[in-house]
């Protein structure tokens, strides 16, 4: 039988609509069940902070739990690229930041591409890294530091959350800035250094505030300087490394991606959320307890900062010459 133009052009319709009903109806429902944020660092870092922050928000809002897995090692890469390799399916998220960045330019053999291989959700936050010594190292501001370490120099220990992460490059860029010569001591993640520098095994390190403002508060560590060019609203009488040392400049920003071919309304639904989350007065409160300010915006706003980001960090890299090695300390 013969179907009328019209009749079968309204069937045509129909038929091509289905997809993007599908596809929305998946969105809509999602999640039915416990999404996976993959940590690619340490627990008791900022990266596992953030994650459990916005996990939390995330579980409240959509009625499933995000549930926080830490998958340390390889700089970071090893949990990235679990992510990368994962099922495209709003499933499984990544807690991305700037070692990320940093990564596409310090391992010349990585088994994914960061830009092309992870789809930006949205951004959560921006804060200054806090230069932190252990209470027993004797300088109290950064050219005592300075000071201090050209009187020994070979000799400070500078913990970082391993080669190549943000603590390891902003203390390179502070080594090349002040003159100083100190030994560097990679460990798989904030938490694990901080322990270390809490212990006084270690002298002092670069990290995030959101890590390492507690201890500062409480006198467990002494904070010599932020690493923005403006003091932190958290840390007010704490004054820059540029005071210093002008022009310096560094920052931690953490946010959340997917496998690249999550579906765009899951993505949209998920960046909506952390946004409504970073419109919230009880989560702008806490993340400027942090040290942090609030990073909203669409997934191509995300997209574009990862990507301006992987191009300044590959420039400091390749200046600062910095390899990747394949020993990483870690608390026995």
């Amino acid at each position: 039988m013969k179907l009328p133009r019209r009749t079968f052009l309204h069937l045509a319709a129909g038929a091509a609509a289905l997809p993007a009903v599908s596809r929305l109806a998946r969105a809509q429902d999602y999640p039915t069940r416990p999404v996976r944020i993959i940590v690619p660092f340490a627990a008791a870092g900022a990266f596992d902070i953030m994650a459990r922050l916005i996990g939390q928000w995330l579980s409240e809002r959509l009625g499933q739990p995000f549930v926080i897995e830490n998958r340390p090692g390889g700089g970071g890469n090893i949990g990235t690229e679990a992510v990368v390799r994962a099922p495209a399916d709003g499933y499984t998220l990544l807690l991305v930041g700037v070692p990320n960045a940093i990564n596409a330019t310090l391992y010349q053999k990585l088994n994914f591409n960061l830009i092309h291989d992870i789809a930006p959700v949205a951004g959560i936050d921006r804060e200054p890294q806090v230069m932190v010594v252990n209470p027993s190292v004797p300088a109290k501001t950064v050219p005592e530091f300075i000071a201090y370490a050209k009187a020994h120099q070979g000799k400070i220990s500078m913990a970082s959350q391993g080669i190549g992460g943000s603590g390891h490059v902003t203390g390179q860029l502070f080594q090349m800035r002040a003159g100083v010569n100190v030994v560097h001591v990679p460990y798989r993640g904030a938490g694990p250094a901080l322990a270390d520098l809490l212990g006084g095994q270690v002298e002092f390190m670069f990290a995030a505030a959101a890590s390492t403002i507690e201890y500062v508060k409480t006198g467990k560590l002494r904070a010599l300087a932020v690493t923005t060019t403006t003091r932190s609203e958290a840390l007010a009488d704490v004054p820059t490394v540029a005071e210093f040392l002008p022009g310096f400049e560094a920052s931690s920003w953490f946010g959340v991606g997917a496998p690249k071919a999550t579906p765009a309304e899951i993505v949209d639904k998920l960046n909506k959320e952390v946004n409504a989350a970073l419109d919230d007065p009880k989560m702008k409160a806490r993340l400027a307890d942090l040290g942090g300010t609030v990073l909203p915006g669409s997934p191509a706003y995300f997209g574009k900062l990862v990507a301006d980001e992987t191009e300044k960090c590959g420039k400091v890299i390749r200046a600062a010459n910095i390899k990747a090695e394949l020993t990483i300390r870690s608390i026995p």
